[in-house]
């Protein structure tokens, strides 16, 4: 199975596009979705990179640095509970040792997780420089597997044959950006007449 980035650019946008900064401005129905999946307010959040086929948010970007002053690496958040849920299961069966093999035996995917950090790192600094977390991306890149969380997240905003190891983790996963399992579908869509 090969995913695709679910990612949808505003109201009108395709579930082909891949979203990557600028982002468009995230709206009141978007922040309260995020709040029903994380069960806390989202914090720092600059834009929805990425969507369930129904319109609700799947990963946010998040600033560097978030509002309280916290350093914040982790750019590409992932939201929705049964992503979230399908890579605690896979982390759970201890894929990233075979994940770390594979990254340690093949150059070309050495290369390609590299580029991958690289590509997270330019994406986060249209944000801002974090002296804390110069250099640091998320998920162990760009020499180890360590969250899959992190790595799934920057696959989908990103898109297919960005991160290796994002898409990867995507492929094993028993959750699929092309199938909605929302609590609510199409919440984050909807305009309220409040």
């Amino acid at each position: 199975m090969s995913h695709r980035s679910s990612a949808v650019t505003g109201a009108a946008g395709s579930l082909n596009d891949v979203t990557t900064p600028p982002f468009a401005p995230v709206s009141d129905a978007d922040l309260a979705v995020l709040h029903a999946q994380l069960g806390r307010p989202a914090r720092g959040v600059v834009g929805v990179a990425a969507r369930c086929v129904c319109g609700n948010p799947t990963v946010v970007a998040t600033l560097p640095r978030l509002p309280d002053g916290t350093p914040f690496p982790t750019f590409y958040y992932l939201t929705h509970p049964a992503a979230t849920a399908a890579m605690s299961t896979l982390e759970a069966e201890h894929v990233m040792r075979d994940m770390n093999d594979v990254l340690a035996e093949d150059p070309d995917v050495a290369s390609a997780y590299g580029a991958a950090h690289d590509a997270y790192l330019a994406d986060r600094a249209h944000f801002g420089d974090v002296s804390e977390i110069a250099g640091i991306s998320a998920g162990g890149m760009p020499t180890r597997v360590k969250c899959l969380h992190a790595l799934a997240g920057h696959a989908l905003a990103a898109g297919p044959g960005v991160n290796p190891m994002g898409d990867r983790a995507l492929e094993m996963s028993s959750w699929s950006p092309e199938r909605c399992v929302c609590a609510d579908p199409g919440s984050a869509a909807r305009v309220s007449d409040e």
